[in-house]
């Protein structure tokens, strides 16, 4: 298909699903509405859904597999429904980063505290996609809370040893710089989620409500939010889900089962 025509049509599909989106959130979703704050933005002329995470009050995980069936999750819905049989409500969950193509995490990715797959530090593979955008990078959260993004051989010199943890990439900002891979007029336009810590204990999650190419996305966490250090998740398939907004992001039809789900729930009493 012709590149102009493409573009072409991301956009007509973004109108067609973004105005929806919007009305449904004219019940409102403000920071006392959900656990977590979650809340539209317009940055540049790009419209996001972004949520922030205390970690003092809500905890950060990750999940894969169904602990009870040892099945993937596959979906948010899937995960809602296992949480609420355990007496937990989810907040806000997102997908937590690449896969390959057999639906395993391409990268680092650590549950509980147990690493179920390495940190992969393979350059140039084309069959990594963006992943292999280098540098990629890992969103960790530690035993005491607190988390930080940083570049994937940053984080193996550290020798930190997470709770929760999931490689992605590429890093979209690096120590307050953005990834000079990135080209500001490029036309890959697609739905897109991250990642950055703004403070140990502050995460901020974001989507994209239409098609946006990477150095916009990268703007939106350096001059919109103001993040030194943020990881891109994914892209097309991207969605966010919390109780008072529903889903955000790419529309249903074009998202595909994860490997990996971010889930945020209320810290016990």
């Amino acid at each position: 298909m012709p590149r102009p025509l493409a573009l072409r049509m991301l956009r007509l599909v973004a109108r067609l699903f973004v105005a929806p989106a919007f009305a449904g959130l004219a019940i409102g979703c403000s920071p006392s509405a959900d656990a977590v704050d979650g809340r539209d933005r317009v940055f540049d002329s790009q419209s996001y859904f972004t949520v922030t995470v205390d970690t003092r009050r809500d905890d950060i995980e990750l999940y894969w597999r169904n602990p009870d069936t040892g099945q993937p999750f596959g979906g948010i819905e899937a995960l809602k429904t296992w949480s609420a049989g355990k007496g937990r409500t989810l907040a806000f969950a997102t997908n937590a980063g690449i896969y390959d193509r057999d639906f395993k995490p391409l990268g680092l990715y650590v549950e509980n505290g147990k690493t179920l797959v390495p940190l992969n530090l393979a350059h140039g593979n084309p069959r990594s996609g963006n992943f292999s955008l280098l540098p990629n990078g890992v969103f960790a959260v530690y035993d005491d809370g607190s988390a930080e993004v940083r570049t994937s051989e940053d984080f193996r010199a550290s020798g930190r040893k997470p709770r929760w943890a999931t490689q992605s990439g590429p890093m979209l900002v690096i120590g307050g710089e953005i990834n000079t891979q990135f080209d500001d007029g490029s036309d890959s336009m697609k739905w897109r989620s991250g990642v950055c810590a703004k403070s140990p204990h502050e995460v901020v999650f974001a989507v994209s409500r239409a098609p946006v190419n990477f150095h916009a996305f990268a703007r939106l966490f350096r001059d919109g939010i103001g993040c030194r250090d943020a990881l891109f998740l994914d892209g097309t398939i991207s969605q966010a889900f919390t109780p008072t907004a529903g889903y955000a992001g790419a529309p249903a039809f074009m998202t595909k089962p994860y490997a990996g789900i971010v889930a945020v729930f209320p810290k016990k009493p």
